[in-house]
């Protein structure tokens, strides 16, 4: 992947924020949950791109931002910021899979806290300094 494939990866997943919170205005609650869950996704994995030059094959958000932890210098933040947030990095998690296996649907409360904790998310992951 080259650097412009890292340019569109990134600007994806801004863009697919932006649909979450387009998707909450017009009451899609279920599809502003699952676009809040991709755009973080992809976020973190263009990060992960540009400091290794390699796209993870992983999904969970979970665990990319784990592999995230390993490039940066205070590892010890991610961590905190992992146990914190679990709760909500679960049932972000939760978005992406209940929209390919198993339906169900969300209320603008629980999509709206789930789209302002993606763009917490990307907050969070853009103060990280990275190793070297």
């Amino acid at each position: 992947m080259s650097q412009d494939e890292m340019t569109l990866l990134r600007d994806r997943a801004l863009r697919m924020l932006r649909s979450a919170r387009k998707s909450l205005d017009d009451g899609d609650y279920d599809i502003a949950a699952f676009m809040a869950e991709q755009g973080t996704q992809q976020y973190v994995k263009s990060l992960i791109f540009e400091h290794t030059g390699e796209v993870p094959r992983v999904h969970a958000l979970r665990q990319l931002i784990m592999l995230l932890r390993e490039l940066v210098e205070d590892q010890e933040a991610v961590d905190e910021f992992v146990r914190k947030e679990r709760s909500l990095l679960i049932r972000l998690e939760e978005a992406y899979l209940s929209s390919r296996y198993v339906a169900r649907p969300y209320d603008r409360q629980e999509a709206e806290e789930l789209v302002e904790f993606a763009e917490g998310v990307l907050d969070f992951v853009r103060s990280l300094k990275v190793e070297g």
